[in-house]
């Protein structure tokens, strides 16, 4: 590589590294706490995930809505979410007399509430809120999504700065002197494993610009369908007006079509769309797919509890495919704790970047302030 371009680049690697240093160390911690996220909430808060008991008997989803109406004052529900595994509890959100969401987890059994908390007081709501907006909403979405791009570019930079000239450099390119000074162990730490880590973190940034930017959106699905379409996975309500009909059992007779049409066995999630457009969407998520997030979908209307459509998972485009593959991907839960594993040492190797690239910055000031 030309000897100029090559310092063009490291100069912009420098630059662009100290500007964006803060965000990407923000949000790669908050990123590797998000990878074992179930995990660390399950063992802050096990009443949201274990009942005390396995009954043999469930109440319906309708007593169980029916109990947060009258006990909690909540006026909307947004979402049910039911598990296959027996000794799981039902959690439901909803929007409460205050109108703030706030999650439930209800005992299937006994239709007894066994927890409850605010959805922005929940720790890993705060804890996405600082990944993805910095606490800063829109503004902060923008910061973190420009953030992620620099950040790509600092991963490609770097491997460009990394390469050795000749080739028998490469083995010394390829592991930490210990033994140097820390001067040496500290580049050594932030480029070798820069270089070990290279491929995950860029797929790990690569999908996070897919929350960012509308844009990279629409080209996963360019690329995917051959085609721009609009991002969209809702369907449209039917019924305009709602007729106000006698529902004893609505959201469990949904539940139970849902699990009619899909015979496996997977876990069931009700969205209940917060306009007066959309229909209800149901999703069956597939268990004995080993790739997490492979659901089919179910449209009832929400007002009379009719089923509009129904589409299985076999029939979504590949770019509907692609994009729930993204979230897995970029969590690292894709296959399972491997995945996982890999996913958080890498992270946490990311937020190590800013710090080591600072030390080496200052590391050159101090020696061309003695010149």
């Amino acid at each position: 590589m030309n000897k100029k371009l090559k310092k063009s680049i490291g100069w912009l690697h420098l630059w662009l590294g100290l500007g964006s240093g803060l965000i990407v160390f923000i949000v790669a911690l908050t990123g590797s706490l998000m990878v074992f996220e179930k995990e660390i909430d399950q063992f802050i808060n096990p009443e949201f995930y274990t009942v005390t008991s396995i009954g043999t008997s469930k109440k319906s989803l309708d007593y169980c809505i029916n109990v947060l109406e009258k006990d909690y004052s909540i006026k909307k529900i947004s979402r049910i979410s039911t598990f296959n595994d027996p000794a799981r509890t039902i959690v439901i959100s909803g929007k409460n007399k205050d109108k703030e969401s706030q999650i439930f987890s209800m005992d299937p059994y006994t239709g007894k509430v066994l927890g409850t908390v605010l959805q922005r007081e929940r720790f890993f709501s705060i804890v996405l809120s600082l990944h993805r907006q910095l606490l800063l909403g829109d503004v902060g979405e923008i910061i973190t999504g420009i953030s992620c791009l620099i950040f790509v570019f600092m991963l490609i930079s770097g491997l460009i700065l990394w390469w050795p000239k000749k080739i028998k450099n490469l083995k010394q390119r390829l592991s930490v002197k210990w033994s140097g000074s820390f001067k040496r162990i500290n580049w050594d730490f932030h480029s070798t494993f820069g270089f070990y880590s290279f491929i995950f973190l860029l797929i790990i940034s690569l999908t996070g610009l897919v929350w960012s930017f509308k844009w990279f959106e629409k080209g996963v699905y360019f690329m995917a369908d051959g085609a721009v379409k609009k991002v969209s996975l809702k369907v449209e309500n039917p019924t305009k007006t709602d007729p106000k009909l006698d529902h004893t059992a609505f959201y469990q007779n949904i539940y139970n079509s849902t699990d009619s049409i899909f015979p496996y066995k997977g876990n069931i999630q009700i969205r209940i769309p917060s306009d007066t457009i959309n229909s209800i969407q149901v999703l069956k998520e597939h268990l004995d797919i080993a790739i997490p997030d492979q659901s089919s979908a179910v449209y009832f209307d929400k007002y009379t509890g009719k089923n509009i459509e129904t589409r299985p998972y076999a029939a979504f485009s590949n770019g509907d495919k692609v994009k729930r593959l993204v979230y897995p991907i970029h969590t690292g839960s894709v296959f399972g704790y491997p995945t996982k594993i890999i996913a958080f040492l890498v992270t946490l190797f990311a937020l190590t970047l800013p710090i080591t690239g600072l030390i080496i910055w200052l590391g050159r000031k101090k020696k061309k302030s003695k010149v």
